[in-house]
């Protein structure tokens, strides 16, 4: 199986988005990194970042998931290195 790491910014502008959000990331927990969550308060919005490491398949399902939700923004920036797991 091919890894890939990667980013996933996210721009939480709806609090009531936060329950399913953080649904969707514990389902991912298996391949998350990290998480770093900034809330800015002077916008009334959170800023987070994902760091994971998994097929590309999986970061997508993450990412379009994640972006479905309503007043959530979530773009991702993948590595160029590739790693083969068995």
């Amino acid at each position: 199986m091919d890894t890939r790491v990667a980013i996933i910014g996210l721009v939480v502008e709806n609090p009531d988005s936060v329950e399913e959000l953080n649904r969707v990331l514990h389902a991912y927990s298996e391949y998350i990194v990290g998480r770093m969550g900034i809330p800015y308060s002077q916008r009334k919005i959170n800023i987070i970042s994902v760091a994971v490491d998994a097929p590309e398949t999986v970061i997508t399902a993450i990412s379009g998931k994640i972006g479905k939700l309503p007043g959530v923004t979530a773009k991702t920036a993948y590595s160029n290195f590739i790693s083969h797991k068995d």
